[in-house]
């Protein structure tokens, strides 16, 4: 069998190991990666070894391989070229929810191909803009909705980057790193510190994955707001202060996670329709704002590390193949 390359997550940190990839079956390709992105939340987390017991089942990506804490080939973010397979894919650039791994066998219908005009050094953000559009879905904003995100990270910006979008909603991107002003800037959204963030919101999203964050977003509510939580916490226990405004002003906290369908839209649509429609947004070369740095696959043992500790800034980074 031909042999492929995958990073592993171990107890002692991540190594690449070899893998075979057997030839494609009926209905199968295999396909060869020109790019994945970290998902530096859920990523970081796995690799720190910080995923609850309870929720070990519930957290497995869809082609992961082995199991929580160590070892676990993990990941979801990856764009390749089909190789091999039926004829209508071949040579087309697809999307996978797989690892990162030099090339792999999958079925042909967990494959998506790439919509013209989105390049595929991009297409790696479809899963972080799967998650915002969730998100919107589970939100619900309306048009001149006074809307702040708490968090400019990956997940963060690609939700400020839809609500900037919607007409006459006034977006408020708010980040305790003021380089962030910048990102905001590109994706056409205002920016402001914690301390400094415009109040009496109809609704914030919240994607620090802080507690501190969290506690902001409850803050800049107007009465009967709500705080969409898009954070995932780990093994982190979280403390808020929910006196004062929480219950007078009638807040809500209400949870968004992208394993499920919205409630509001799972009726009417499929996880195939929720990535089809990421892909299609993604034709936005404002998108491009959110990949801030790239590496190639040999040093990921040593660039995931240094994203997790944050001695490597950055906002969507890139691993090349």
């Amino acid at each position: 069998m031909p042999v492929a390359y995958a990073f592993w997550t171990t107890e002692s940190g991540g190594e690449i190991r070899p893998v075979e990839v057997p030839a494609p079956g009926e209905d199968e390709v295999l396909v060869r990666t020109l790019y994945s992105g970290v998902s530096r939340g859920t990523e970081t987390l796995v690799f720190a070894g910080r995923v609850p017991p309870d929720q070990h089942e519930a957290m497995r990506a869809p082609f992961q391989e082995g199991g929580f804490p160590f070892p676990v080939k993990y990941g979801y973010l990856n764009v390749g070229v089909v190789e091999a397979g039926p004829a209508d894919l071949r040579g087309r650039a697809v999307f996978c929810l797989y690892p990162h791994q030099t090339e792999y066998v999958v079925p042909r219908a967990s494959v998506v191909p790439l919509p013209e005009g989105v390049p595929p050094r991009r297409a790696v953000l479809a899963g972080t803009v799967e998650t915002a559009v969730n998100a919107l879905w589970d939100a619900a904003p309306l048009i001149g909705d006074r809307v702040s995100v708490v968090g400019a990270g990956m997940v963060g910006c690609s939700v400020a980057a839809l609500l900037g979008r919607l007409p006459g909603a006034e977006v408020e991107l708010v980040d305790t790193d003021p380089s962030r002003r910048a990102v905001a800037d590109a994706l056409g959204v205002a920016f402001a510190g914690p301390d400094e963030a415009a109040g009496g919101r109809d609704l914030v999203v919240h994607a620090s994955a802080s507690e501190r964050g969290l506690q902001t977003a409850l803050g800049l509510l107007a009465a009967e707001g709500t705080v969409v939580e898009l954070s995932w916490y780990g093994d982190r226990p979280v403390t808020l202060a929910l006196g004062g405004a929480f219950h007078s002003g009638r807040l809500t906290i209400r949870s968004s996670q992208v394993g499920t369908v919205s409630p509001a839209r799972a009726a009417t649509r499929t996880y195939a329709d929720r990535m089809a429609l990421a892909l299609r947004l993604l034709r936005d070369p404002v998108f491009d704002a959110l990949i801030t740095g790239e590496s190639p696959f040999a040093e990921l043992p040593a660039v995931l590390p240094r994203l997790a500790d944050g001695t490597l800034p950055a906002l969507g980074h890139v691993i090349t193949y």
